[in-house]
């Protein structure tokens, strides 16, 4: 993974996953050009939060992954361009599904053809395992159908046949990386896992409120997945074929639940909330990543344990909260 002077785009920079991989390219010597959803409050999202070693040696651009031109302006001349910039919140794609059409699909058609015409060496393109719904067969290998059990994971779905599609009438140079669930430091609320430690950790909260616990996820901590990124940027990999980035563990919501009470030494009761809970048909009930077809490849493999992610993560929480430094982000970043 030498990205040692290399000229590298990371769309979606601002959010989870994308400042931890912005991070990690800074660290590989990568010149990194952070793209921020513009907004109006002079935010670069979690970019803000990079130690200053790090974010004094980005350049920090903002602007919105649907307008082309701007795009086709910033992809000139990068070596590599990771895109992770997409809406993600699930609940959200019920309630404003075209606004997830125009930035995952349409987002993701624009950060192509802007490689295709300045020859970008690679694009890696960010898939998730929301595509394959609930698993047919365990565990999900790339074969697995997909299912668009939401409009969010639809309309991920139609970004990853663009990619497959751009790749195979134009030789395009991209590669699929598909994330099963992450989560670490900076996952904002929206996602289970900091949704279960904010409350347990708060002590405004006298009760944990939690949806259907039932669900088995395959969770990986987002070093991990950032390492995946990094590799699918630099190894010899297909173009055009999607490969799964998970633990290849599974845990039931109530498994993290128990474990992250175990960890805190909290004893809060719980309560299952049901405004929650997905529509019956859209929960996708189970997530095991089969990442071999990665490994084989690479020799990548997640090497974070859960209790190891999970005590990392509280530490990660405990810091914000005494230090009343506690935000949502925006479900734009990734």
């Amino acid at each position: 993974m030498n990205y040692r002077g290399r000229k590298v785009l990371v769309t979606g920079a601002d959010g989870f996953i994308g400042s931890h991989l912005t991070e990690a390219l800074v660290r590989n010597g990568a010149d990194v050009t952070a793209l921020a959803l513009y907004n109006s409050f002079d935010s670069h999202g979690w970019l803000d939060d990079l130690p200053d070693t790090i974010r004094s040696q980005l350049n920090l651009v903002r602007g919105d992954v649907r307008d082309s031109a701007f795009l086709n302006r910033i992809v000139r001349g990068q070596a590599v361009v990771f895109h992770l910039a997409a809406l993600i919140a699930i609940p959200y794609s019920y309630a404003a599904a075209q606004s997830y059409v125009e930035t995952n699909i349409l987002g993701t058609v624009n950060v192509l053809e802007a490689a295709r015409q300045w020859e970008t060496e690679r694009v890696v393109h960010t898939s998730t395992s929301e595509v394959y719904g609930t698993a047919l067969t365990m565990p999900i290998n790339e074969s697995h159908p997909l299912q668009g059990q939401s409009p969010y994971s639809a309309s991920k779905i139609g970004a990853d046949m663009m990619a497959e599609s751009f790749a195979r009438s134009f030789d395009t140079p991209v590669v699929i990386v598909r994330p099963f669930n992450t989560y670490g430091p900076r996952q904002s609320e929206r996602a289970i896992v900091p949704t279960i430690i904010r409350q347990v950790l708060d002590k405004n909260c006298p009760a944990i409120m939690v949806g259907d616990t039932s669900p088995i996820r395959d969770l990986t901590f987002v070093e991990d997945t950032a390492a995946a990124f990094l590799t699918a940027g630099s190894a010899e990999l297909e173009f055009g074929r999607p490969y799964n980035a998970g633990s290849q563990r599974a845990v039931t919501i109530s498994d993290i639940l128990d474990l992250v009470l175990e960890l805190s030494g909290t004893k809060k009761p719980v309560h299952r909330d049901e405004r929650r809970l997905r529509p019956q048909n859209s929960e996708v009930r189970a997530l095991l990543a089969d990442s071999s077809r990665l490994e084989g490849k690479t020799g990548w493999r997640a090497q974070t344990s859960l209790r190891e992610g999970l005590e990392r993560t509280i530490g990660w929480w405990e810091a914000r909260l005494s230090e009343g430094r506690v935000r949502h982000e925006m479900s734009y970043m990734t």
